[in-house]
């Protein structure tokens, strides 16, 4: 892979978590303003925001980081290339 190409990754990643923070803090301030209590949706909103965001940024980078064959929600016995168990093979000489 080239240089660019993962430095073009990282940027979109740096984005996707900057994003999803702004926008978690722009719907509290919203709600704040709306409602008008003091900035407790404002503190939520950041806090809803950057879980999104490093949540979303785990299930991006695991691939990267260990193979498109170890994703984080698949079973074992699912994902592409697993070996199936051999409790499971019945013995074709009995």
């Amino acid at each position: 892979m080239n240089w660019w190409v993962l430095a073009l990754r990282l940027a979109g990643l740096g984005w996707y978590v900057a994003l999803c923070i702004v926008i978690g803090v722009v719907a509290g301030l919203w709600l704040d303003r709306t409602v008008g209590t003091i900035p407790i949706f404002t503190l939520l909103g950041v806090v809803s925001g950057s879980i999104v965001a490093f949540w979303g940024l785990y299930k991006m980078v695991y691939p990267l980081l260990y193979g498109s064959r170890h994703s984080p929600g698949m079973p074992p016995h699912t994902r592409p290339g697993a070996a199936e168990d051999p409790r499971s093979q019945r013995q074709s000489d009995e």
